[in-house]
């Protein structure tokens, strides 16, 4: 038997990612027998990142002040546009050190069955920034899913009119890959991306 705050705990990490109800009642468990070391901290980070957050107003990205870091780094090159889905996909990109430029997060991708369309992401704002006289290229970063592809295949047709060259991440092998080991559609992907070497 569990108290009505314990159930409350357990129920709110089972929302988080990777988080089923037995690892919920783990990790509840755990922070329960650490209150000093970890429960209040954690309650104090959480309350303290809640208050200070913020949403970028002109990529969607997350931070503590608006425009994000990001966008205020004089040293970013402002002519390139990498769209992503989502905050997660910027910090992979960002823990890469690889680019340099500007990001826009569209807040998700496009989806009928969802009820998801264009008003919902930030489409609208890409366009915006895709239009200035700054920005000379536009790559567009979304995941290889039919979600991902429909998405970018929608942003390609919005940004025609915008003057910038649209580039896609490619998509085939990955680093260390064994062909063995790969999926018919990452093998497809990796053959029609294939270069001159």
């Amino acid at each position: 038997m569990s108290t009505p705050e314990i159930e409350r705990l357990v129920d709110l990490l089972a929302k988080l990612p990777g988080l089923g109800p037995r690892s919920a009642r783990r990790a509840a468990l755990h922070l329960i027998k650490r209150p000093g070391q970890l429960m209040q901290p954690l309650a104090e980070a959480i309350a303290s990142a809640a208050n200070a957050i913020r949403t970028c107003t002109n990529c969607g990205n997350v931070d503590t002040v608006d425009p994000c870091r990001i966008c205020g780094d004089p040293e970013r090159d402002r002519s390139v546009i990498c769209v992503i889905e989502d905050v997660a996909d910027l910090w992979a990109l960002e823990r890469t050190a690889s680019f340099g430029g500007n990001y826009h997060v569209l807040g998700g991708t496009l989806s009928a069955l969802d009820g998801v369309g264009p008003e919902a992401l930030r489409i609208g704002r890409l366009v915006d920034r895709a239009s200035s006289a700054q920005v000379v290229e536009v790559i567009l970063a979304t995941n290889a899913t039919v979600a991902g592809q429909t998405t970018a295949h929608y942003i390609t047709e919005r940004l025609a009119d915008a003057g910038v060259m649209i580039s896609r991440l490619a998509h085939g092998v990955p680093v260390g890959g064994e062909l063995d080991y790969l999926d018919d559609g990452t093998l497809t992907a990796a053959l029609k991306s294939r270069r001159e070497v």
